[in-house]
Parts: C-alpha cells; sequence; structure tokens
C-alpha cells in the first residue's frame, strides 16, 4: 500500500543526490515534494504538518549531517519519522478473566466479516479458542456469511438463531464460549453509516454491555478521510487495515495509524 508513495520519495531524494551538504534550502525543496506526496496520497493536513515538522527538526541536526549525505541524511530522517509514526506492533488486549469480548465495528463493505475470520484464525494460531459469532441482523445473509467464513478458517460460531436481538445473541455466545472453553469471542456488527443514528445507539448500547476488552474499526485502504466522522463518532481506540494489497493511495490509514499513535483525535 505504500509502493505509490515510495515512489514519489524516491523521486525527491534522487534530486538531492550529488549534493556536497544539505542546504535550508534543498531541505525546503525535498519537504515541499514530501509534502504533494503524501497529501496525494490522502493523508490527513495535520499529520502531513507533524510528520514535516519532524522530519526538519532531525534533519538539520548536526550530527546526522557529519555522517551521512544529503539524501541518504534525509532518507534516514524521514524512515525513522514514518516508522515512529506508524508505532510498533500492537499487543492484543484480553480480559482478566475469559472469555475476552472483542467488538469488530467499522463501515458497511470494509470487511468486518472476513477481518473476523482472520483474526480467529489469528487467535487459534496462538494459542487460542476464539468463538465468532455475528450481531448483524439486518443484511441478508450476514450470518451466512460469517459462517462460510468461519468455516474456511476452522473456527467455532454461534449462530444465535432463535432472536433478532444483537444483545441477546451475544449473551448466548458468552454462555457457549464458557461451557465449550472458547477464550475470545469476536462480534461482527452490523455495518454504520455516521449518519444512522439507530445502529449507531445499538452499538453504544452493545459497548455499555458487554464492556470488551477490545474494540476494532475496520477501515478499507480505499476509504480515504470519510472514515474519519464515523471513528470519531463510535470512538474506538484501535483499528485494523483491511484490504492493505490493493493499488491504492492509502493514506486514511497512515493518517488514522498516526493519530492512534500521538495520542490525537482529528
Amino acid at each position: 500500500m505504500f509502493e505509490n508513495l515510495t515512489e514519489k520519495l524516491q523521486r525527491t531524494f534522487k534530486n538531492l543526490r550529488g549534493q556536497g551538504k544539505l542546504t535550508d534550502e534543498h531541505l525546503d525543496t525535498a519537504l515541499a515534494e514530501i509534502r504533494e506526496a503524501l497529501l496525494e496520497g490522502d493523508v490527513n493536513v495535520g499529520v502531513a504538518d507533524e510528520l514535516l515538522a519532524n522530519i526538519r527538526a532531525k534533519a538539520i541536526g548536526s550530527e546526522v549531517m557529519l555522517q551521512l549525505s544529503p539524501d541518504q541524511q534525509v532518507v534516514k530522517v524521514v524512515r525513522d519519522e514514518l516508522a515512529a509514526m506508524l508505532g510498533k506492533h500492537a499487543k492484543p488486549i484480553f480480559a482478566s478473566r475469559p472469555p475476552s469480548v472483542w467488538m469488530i465495528v467499522g463501515l458497511q463493505g470494509s470487511g468486518k466479516t472476513t477481518t473476523t475470520g482472520k483474526l480467529a484464525k489469528w487467535l487459534s494460531q496462538h494459542g487460542h479458542r476464539p468463538l465468532v459469532v455475528s450481531t448483524d441482523v439486518y443484511r441478508p445473509a450476514a450470518r451466512e456469511q460469517l459462517a462460510q467464513v468461519a468455516k474456511a478458517v476452522g473456527t467455532a460460531i454461534w449462530p444465535g438463531t432463535g432472536t433478532d436481538k444483537p444483545l441477546e445473541i451475544v449473551k448466548g455466545a458468552i454462555k457457549e464460549a464458557k461451557l465449550s472453553a472458547s477464550d475470545v469471542i469476536l462480534v461482527d456488527t452490523a455495518g454504520r453509516l455516521h449518519i444512522d443514528d439507530d445502529l449507531m445507539s445499538e452499538l453504544s448500547m452493545l459497548k455499555k454491555e458487554l464492556q470488551p476488552s477490545e474494540m476494532l474499526f475496520i477501515a478499507d485502504s480505499m476509504i480515504g478521510q470519510d472514515a474519519r466522522g464515523p471513528r470519531r463518532k463510535i470512538r474506538c481506540p484501535r483499528g485494523v487495515l483491511s484490504r492493505a494489497d490493493r493499488v491504492t493511495r492509502s493514506g486514511y490509514g497512515r493518517s488514522y495509524v498516526a493519530h492512534r499513535t500521538r495520542g490525537t483525535d482529528r
């Protein structure tokens, strides 16, 4: 997902090669081109400006200037700051007493059900016994879709038959998890639009009643800045980027991770 940005940055770095010293003029030109590449990639303006300010502060350090050529210097600083922005590997959060409840939330069509299956497989590979359940009682065949995904990855599922009330469905899954010694319940919620007040109220109710140890916002890598409104309203602290292997600008993904890493909520 970073190929397009990488290509543009490489052109910027190429222009610095052969220069004997990194001057303010060189740095201004390079940062302007980097900013253009970031904004073309749909990175949030605030994130881009913060990143460039950090790059400028580090690039003019005397220690780095003595050790590296201008292009090497900027490459190193940009790499270090991008790594800092994206953060380290996230550690999953589990309840002190199983089963842990993980709520999977996001916009319609963002890939929540597929991601739920992938998370279940990942948990299984790391010694856990996941149980998946769908509370999407609105979309035709939504629960059947999760059943197919669960079958494909070899994980248990609570069908939730006999009721169309999301909270009752999850409570049934919790009982089943305790009986089957499943230690993580992945709740695949209905897709949201930020203007859908009824679904947003339902999500708030589920969050209040279930007290999930994890609440993951699934964001399509292609969605761009349109996801900011729903994410702010859902107030979801952590997220997963879906479809990251597509050719996409993916700037929202970098912006989302940056906001979470910096502790802001733009």
